[in-house]
């Protein structure tokens, strides 16, 4: 994934009601911009600390920009907008670069399914059937760790979604956690059980019912993001 044109750099001045996001570029000009995180991006941002966003001349819009990466307080780069991660994981399929999901013959975005009445982010299809893939971006790191943890925050929702497809997986269909992890330095990836205990222990089950669980890294930089290696996934906690 590309940003054309690349980002600009500025220093977050802060963060506020969710959505919005003041800094102030190297030239002294101050914006407000648009923030597309509803998370607490713990550990994801300070004051004062680099971001990079993308500007936008759209006269519809209210804000002139939408905040892309930021340094973390442990200087990590994180990409904070949450809804970039599927498109890296739409890319990365399409191009072969996540061997575990490779092969599929046709793939759709956001389909309906289970009990709970969800939507997966991918219903990939093969010879042999489909397999559906839910995505988490994760950007929860800590300091002298290359552990990273999801969620940053409880989490109701993303318990459902593992219990949706450990429902799939009792009954036979294939049925895939993916981690996107939007953070540089790292090499694997846990639940977040001292932050969200349920969310740990519905993970574990889901791997008991069958659930596949994988966890891929990205390179992350101002010119574009990627997703490059695959990472260990820890089910214990911390």
């Amino acid at each position: 994934m590309q940003f054309d044109p690349p980002l600009e750099e500025a220093r977050l001045l802060r963060r506020y009601k969710r959505f919005l996001a003041d800094v102030e570029t190297a030239s002294g000009e101050r914006l407000t911009i648009h923030c597309p995180n509803t998370g607490s991006m713990l550990n994801c941002m300070s004051e004062g600390c680099r971001v990079w966003f993308s500007r936008s001349n759209d006269p519809r819009r209210k804000l002139p920009g939408t905040w892309e990466i930021g340094e973390t307080p442990h200087g990590r780069l994180a990409c904070i907008n949450t809804a970039r991660a599927n498109g890296l994981v739409e890319e990365a399929l399409r191009a072969g670069s996540i061997g575990e999901l490779a092969g599929f013959t046709g793939l759709r975005r956001e389909v309906p399914y289970g009990q709970e009445r969800s939507r997966v982010d991918f219903c990939l299809e093969y010879a042999s059937g489909v397999a559906f893939v839910e995505v988490k971006s994760v950007t929860l790191g800590f300091a002298d760790s290359a552990v990273a943890a999801f969620p940053d925050a409880r989490t109701e929702r993303g318990a459902k979604h593992l219990r949706e497809l450990a429902a799939l997986a009792r009954s036979g269909v294939r049925a895939v956690q993916l981690y996107c992890v939007n953070l540089s330095g790292i090499e694997a990836v846990r639940p977040a059980e001292e932050i969200d205990p349920a969310y740990a222990a519905a993970l574990r089950e889901a791997v008991s019912a069958g659930v596949e669980v994988l966890a891929y890294g990205v390179d992350i930089a101002p010119q574009g993001i990627r997703v490059v290696r695959r990472l260990e996934v820890m089910l214990q906690g911390c």
